[in-house]
């Protein structure tokens, strides 16, 4: 828990509480992944050929009997969950991935996390990601800045993408590069949600994504990356609200600057 959130009153603030909540299930949750990871769980593909292992499963039953049973009257979205449309009729959700990353998982890199948010009209306001193999928590909460291991993050990234360092897929960042040819490739991370929490912490400069991210992938890394004082958008341009009936997004990007976002939105889009 972030020495900030620690010092107030308990109940003092209901995201503050959710935030608290949070960060005890995203510990909770990286123990039983870790109790799977390099064991060689078992394995099954979803219709679009993505992995799911009983790790996800295991994680996501675990979050969603301990969330729920501390805050009924909340939504629940989860990718290893069936959607329940009555998510968007309740004021709170949870927005949930029991693993991000499953590949990288899978292949044994510490490349994935748990990533768990609250969402109130359309955004988050609490935030928890956890990257269970280094032991690393981002934690926020709105309007009160963002956190790794209970340190304030201030990020101070690149403004020019020619002194960029830039995490995604190998194609887009290759497109970057012949635009900037001072773009520097910090290679593809498995989860989107560490990739633009690597942002927040000064990793990288850069990170962006193809038109595949769904509201579990992101919610929690956005609210970590713009109350740490940067920036998520599509590329689009459209804004990015959660709990929607389809809570898929178009190709996007995090960053230190507004500006820079617009030209990778112009180069990419």
């Amino acid at each position: 828990m972030p020495a900030a959130d620690a010092r107030e009153a308990p109940g003092a603030d209901r995201d503050a509480d959710d935030l608290r909540l949070l960060v005890a299930a995203a510990e909770s949750a990286a123990d039983i992944a870790l109790g799977y990871f390099r064991r060689d769980p078992q394995v099954w593909h979803k219709e679009n050929a993505s992995p799911v292992s009983e790790a996800d499963y295991a994680v996501d039953r675990h979050l969603r009997e301990t969330l729920l049973a501390a805050r009924p009257d909340y939504g629940w979205l989860s990718e290893e969950t069936e959607d329940d449309p009555a998510r968007l009729d309740r004021a709170r959700v949870f927005v949930v991935d029991p693993i991000d990353g499953t590949r990288g998982f899978l292949a044994g890199s510490d490349e994935w996390t748990v990533s768990l948010a609250v969402v109130e009209h359309g955004r988050p306001v609490a935030a928890a990601l956890i990257q269970p193999a280094t032991a690393t928590l981002f934690t926020a909460r709105a309007g009160h800045g963002a956190w790794i291991g209970g340190r304030p993050l201030a990020l101070a990234g690149a403004r020019d993408l020619g002194n960029a360092t830039v995490a995604g897929p190998s194609a887009l960042t290759a497109r970057l590069q012949r635009e900037a040819p001072g773009v520097r490739a910090a290679g593809y991370v498995a989860s989107l949600a560490l990739r633009i929490a690597m942002v927040a912490d000064g990793r990288i400069d850069l990170a962006i994504a193809k038109g595949k991210a769904h509201d579990w992938d992101i919610a929690a890394a956005d609210l970590i990356v713009v109350e740490a004082g940067g920036v998520l958008s599509r590329f689009d341009g459209a804004p990015i609200v959660y709990n929607r009936e389809h809570p898929r997004h178009g190709a996007l990007a995090a960053a230190a600057d507004p500006a820079l976002l617009a030209r990778v939105a112009a180069i990419l889009a």
